[in-house]
């Protein structure tokens, strides 16, 4: 690598450090900080190379969840996520964070990995059945390797969950990650796990904020490529501890159960206006039934294709809220497919499901936590309604038999 090179990688997350996680050195200035009137600034924990670091508690999240009580009605979940949560210039991943700040929403950011490793250090990628460094999303520029580290940090502060999209994104041929074991499930985790905690040494930064939690407890789920994989995927995941995944490749809106020990949280078939069939509860999935896969459609059909999607949404959204109550998950990218159209759409929903009563907008993390709080009887009642049926006798009658 010659000498240019390496002074593009040095730029990957290489601000000057502000804020409350600026360096190991702020733990040292408390005291200093506090006695000329400062407020005093949280302490941080490096970890590794200082990529990544304990930074305590994560702030702004919910009170700890409660277990519903007899007859009570649940709370209707709503879950926003992305994969691969990358910015690449187009501003969207914070355009979403201010939408969520603005709207008390929060949300889960599949971070993939490779978006954390420099093309020049590509080598070190080893994706199971395919060659070393091949990548079917390919690799950012260094500039937006250390736009995603600041949205990242921001994502995190904010109290949204990171989990993983893995790697590579292989969906086809024999390298894809629906024909991967649980042993090669085990080494694509492990190397997101390494491109995320030790960016600081791939990039050649000595600089930079680290990443402000530490990602071996962060990480307790994902969403695998192209919604592939899972069955394989599961063993190693419940063995590594995660308590969650969100790759099954469609799914009904109907309360979660386990699978293999984990929480299962399929993307959901929704109402699709127009049509006699549902839609998968994702952006790319509403696209493959517009513009028959193709990113840039026919630019006349936009508005409509727009409103479409948004109705979908929506009418997934109101369908669990008047009946089950089932959580509400709606898969996205940080594209601008088809001009941008399913951005607008998911803001347009988003606006208009947030502040309703009893609606709560929150991660996968978040969700699990209040799940795993709840009387398994509560919750058999609850998965024991069909999609769109409403219980028998209203909430209180319903849940006050469990």
């Amino acid at each position: 690598m010659g000498a240019a090179a390496a002074v593009g990688l040095a730029a990957c997350g290489a601000e000057k450090a502000t804020g409350h996680h600026a360096s190991a050195e702020a733990t040292g200035k408390a005291g200093k900080d506090a006695a000329a009137g400062a407020p005093p600034k949280k302490a941080v924990t490096l970890i590794g190379d200082g990529s990544t670091a304990d930074t305590g508690k994560q702030p702004n999240q919910p009170p700890a969840p409660e277990p519903l009580e007899p007859g009570q009605t649940p709370p209707q979940f709503v879950v926003f996520s992305w994969d691969g949560a990358g910015e690449v210039g187009t501003g969207l991943f914070t355009r979403f964070l201010d939408l969520a700040q603005q709207h008390d929403a929060k949300m889960t950011f599949f971070l993939s990995g490779l978006y954390l490793l420099p093309e020049g250090k590509k080598h070190l990628y080893r994706p199971p059945n395919n060659p070393v460094g091949a990548s079917d999303i390919g690799y950012l520029t260094d500039a937006h390797i250390k736009d995603t580290l600041a949205c990242v940090r921001r994502a995190w502060n904010d109290g949204h969950e990171i989990g993983t999209h893995f790697n590579g994104h292989f969906c086809s041929g024999s390298g894809s990650v629906a024909n991967w074991s649980p042993e090669q499930w085990r080494s694509e985790i492990d190397q997101a796990m390494s491109f995320v905690t030790t960016w600081k040494t791939n990039c050649g930064s000595t600089e930079g904020e680290p990443l402000p939690f530490d990602y071996r407890k962060e990480l307790i789920g994902g969403r695998t490529p192209c919604l592939l994989g899972q069955e394989q995927l599961l063993p190693t995941a419940a063995a590594l501890g995660w308590r969650y995944d969100a790759s099954s490749p469609g799914g009904t809106q109907t309360w979660p159960t386990k699978k293999q020990g984990l929480w299962d949280y399929p993307l959901q078939g929704i109402p699709f206006p127009g049509h006699s069939f549902e839609v998968l509860s994702m952006d790319y999935n509403i696209l493959a039934n517009q513009s028959k896969n193709s990113t840039q459609g026919m630019t006349s059909r936009y508005a409509g294709w727009r409103q479409q999607a948004t109705q979908s949404y929506l009418a997934g959204f109101q369908r669990a809220y008047e009946t089950n109550r089932a959580p509400f998950f709606i898969g996205n990218h940080m594209e601008t497919w088809n001009g941008g159209i399913y951005m607008d759409a998911v803001e347009e929903a988003l606006k208009q499901i947030a502040g309703r009563p009893e609606v709560r907008l929150v991660s996968f993390r978040q969700f699990t936590d209040w799940l795993d709080a709840q009387d398994p009887a509560i919750l058999g009642k609850l998965q024991g309604l069909e999609v769109g049926q409403a219980p028998t006798g209203g909430w209180n009658t319903y849940l006050k038999a469990a």
